[in-house]
């Protein structure tokens, strides 16, 4: 296990993590949701092993929200930048992303992208607009979040603020309450959150329909970002893919977002999900 930098256009270097399998022939990539870090998600650990074990790299794609926050550098300005959850601005999506794949285009053969939670979000929306299977051979959607449902909390009040702040030119500064009730964050975050940008698995399918990659979704049966039906949350995802009928639909039984007890169950699937993809 390594530590690995990637350097996006904008300059910020995000830090990831290499489980390294010593072959580099194929390797699964896993963008992190909010605060979806090592330490809230430890199932990275059981991925990241069960695959290196087996000939298949892991890298855990850590992103702009993975923290609240995250003290980095950026290579065009030479200066430090702290970024995380509190000012992730979801318009860099596609570079943060294409960092991960700049790194794995010159390492490997076989490249599967896959997120967890917000960071499947992420996944569908760099694919809605990226259609190079040479350079992504298949996607995992690792319970996707259901955004509707999370901002459903979100006040009208608090909605009108976060609109007046950014109407304003004030979007960089900090709300003065918790977004979602557990997020710090600036206006300007908070506005990208309810725009709709990564709305993608619940009412407006449009991203979700101009996926050309298969792959495999995967969630768990007490997974509570999905309104209370999480079978059906994901299935309803699939049913507007064009490769619908090929991809793979994964139930993890008694078990939430964050795959709690099941750590070794939902590593042996991306095991053999990217077994079975990568065989020479």
């Amino acid at each position: 296990m390594q530590n690995i930098n990637v350097e996006t256009r904008r300059g910020t270097i995000l830090n990831g993590v290499l489980f390294d399998s010593g072959k580099k022939n194929a390797v699964v990539i896993a963008i992190t949701g909010i605060h979806g870090n090592f330490y809230s998600n430890p199932f990275y650990y059981n991925i990241g092993d069960a695959l290196s074990s087996h000939g298949i790299d892991f890298i855990y794609a850590q992103t702009n929200d993975a923290f609240g926050e995250i003290e980095t550098f950026n290579a065009k300005t030479r200066e430090k930048e702290i970024i995380g959850s509190w000012n992730e601005r979801f318009s860099y999506t596609d570079e943060d992303i294409d960092a991960y794949l700049d790194f794995a285009a010159k390492n490997y053969r076989h490249v599967i992208l896959a997120g967890h939670s917000l960071g499947a979000n992420k996944v569908i929306y760099y694919l809605s607009k990226n259609h190079d299977e040479k350079r992504v051979e298949h996607f995992i959607l690792m319970s996707p979040a259901n955004l509707t449902h999370m901002m459903s909390g979100v006040s009208d009040s608090e909605r009108d603020f976060i609109e007046k702040l950014v109407r304003y030119g004030q979007g960089n500064k900090i709300l003065p309450f918790y977004f979602m009730g557990w997020v710090v964050c600036t206006a300007n975050t908070a506005h990208d959150w309810l725009s709709g940008i990564l709305d993608n698995a619940t009412g407006n399918f449009s991203q979700v329909e101009q996926i050309t990659h298969n792959g495999a979704m995967i969630i768990g049966s007490y997974d509570n970002f999905t309104d209370g039906d999480p079978v059906g949350f994901l299935k309803n995802i699939n049913s507007h893919m064009k490769t619908a009928q090929i991809n793979k639909i994964i139930i993890i039984e008694r078990t939430g977002h964050t795959y709690q007890q099941k750590h070794d169950e939902i590593a042996k699937i991306i095991l053999n999900l990217a077994t079975d993809w990568t065989k020479i």
